[in-house]
């Protein structure tokens, strides 16, 4: 049991349930359209998440930083892709990955990565195993899936005797989408182009075993996934603002918030002082672009229930509500030492500062602490 007494706020909670619930309904989309997920790590970046994200130790992982990289293969998980921009100075990282028998799949978009890959690999006498990132959409880097460098790439991999496990593309323009029907164009827009790089890749002789996609708002949005090999998705199994915006998911789904203590007030300005800045949410904002602005965070009561009220302002250790002019609320009904919660703007943002998370099953009380992994 969750003794909120005996642990300093702010602190990260995670909502078990919620956590379990919003997992097993993607598995539940995406395999039931015989396809298998490739769950991006990124979100809580711990060993103690991953018996609910992946299956087994042989199930398709996607991290974004060696340091993940190093401790899930450590941990007996054996198929990882990293999915980053390889740099050559990273790859002797790699190289001792894959040396100790595990597939751990690297990322690239150029000739000079494919020719970086392939002269270090003939120096040390090793192999690695790639994707190449496919543009689906313009929103950052990828080979557009017309491009012949792509067929060029894959055919210097191929040659130099690297495996080409496959393309992978992520559809980063949907989280600027503004209704259901433009994400669902954006997931079909997505499949479609990783789906026509591999059949170049194939064309050119050249093997190209799977065929990765995914967003966490087209991963809920995909109809047809023929062709598609896997889905990628990151931020599903927590959710945050950002998306219950996009309508992927309610504000009920969002299973992450931080635990904040009241510290203060400014009753003449109607401002409640509390011990989350933005060292305990971060600085993201991502929600200011969006039609509904949650500026800092949603505030809750201390069980969870939006009180209609929002963090305002942070400053690195303070954070400032600031009750509306019409608001039901007074400063009065938050004493000094009452618990809130916060839902954050961006999850992904927000785990990452914090080193530990409180984790609760609300079905029967249980309390764990799990451990972030840190660092590059």
């Amino acid at each position: 049991m969750l003794n909120h007494l005996t642990i300093t706020t702010p602190y990260l909670l995670l909502d078990k349930v919620k956590f379990e619930r919003n997992i097993n309904r993607l598995y539940q989309r995406i395999e039931g359209q015989r396809c298998q997920i490739r769950p991006h790590l990124k979100t809580l970046r711990t060993l103690q998440s991953a018996p609910y994200l992946l299956k087994a130790s042989s199930s398709p992982a996607t991290v974004s930083t060696l340091a993940e990289a190093e401790a899930f293969v450590a941990a007996g998980f054996s198929n990882v892709l990293y999915a980053v921009g390889i740099a050559p100075a990273k790859l002797p990282r790699i190289a001792a990955l894959r040396c100790s028998g595990k597939q751990v799949h690297v990322l690239l978009d150029s000739m000079a990565q494919a020719q970086a890959i392939s002269d270090y690999a003939l120096q040390h006498q090793v192999t690695f195993s790639v994707f190449i990132e496919i543009d689906c959409d313009g929103h950052r880097g990828g080979i557009r899936p017309d491009d012949g460098t792509l067929a060029e790439i894959a055919g210097h991999l191929h040659q130099h005797g690297m495996v080409v496990e496959g393309v992978m593309t992520h559809a980063g323009e949907s989280y600027h989408c503004r209704t259901p029907q433009d994400i669902q164009r954006a997931a079909q827009q997505e499949c479609q182009s990783a789906i026509t790089a591999a059949q170049h890749i194939r064309a050119a002789g050249i093997p190209c075993p799977v065929v990765s996609v995914g967003s966490t708002p087209t991963a809920h949005a995909a109809t047809d996934l023929t062709g598609v090999t896997e889905v990628r998705a990151g931020v599903f199994s927590t959710f945050d603002l950002f998306m219950h915006n996009l309508g992927v998911c309610t504000q009920d789904d969002i299973a992450l918030s931080v635990v904040t203590t009241v510290i203060g007030h400014n009753h003449d300005k109607g401002w409640v002082f509390v011990d989350a800045g933005w060292m305990a949410m971060s600085r993201d904002r991502g929600t200011a672009s969006q039609d509904t602005d949650y500026g800092y965070g949603l505030v809750c009561d201390d069980a969870g229930c939006p009180l209609g009220l929002l963090l305002t302002t942070t400053n690195q250790e303070h954070g400032i509500i600031a009750l509306p002019r019409d608001s039901a609320y007074s400063t009065g009904d938050f004493p000094l030492g009452t618990l809130l919660r916060i839902l954050p703007n961006h999850a992904c943002a927000t785990a990452a500062m914090h080193t530990h998370y409180q984790v609760i099953d609300t079905r029967n009380g249980e309390h764990e602490v799990w451990q972030r992994i840190v660092g590059w």
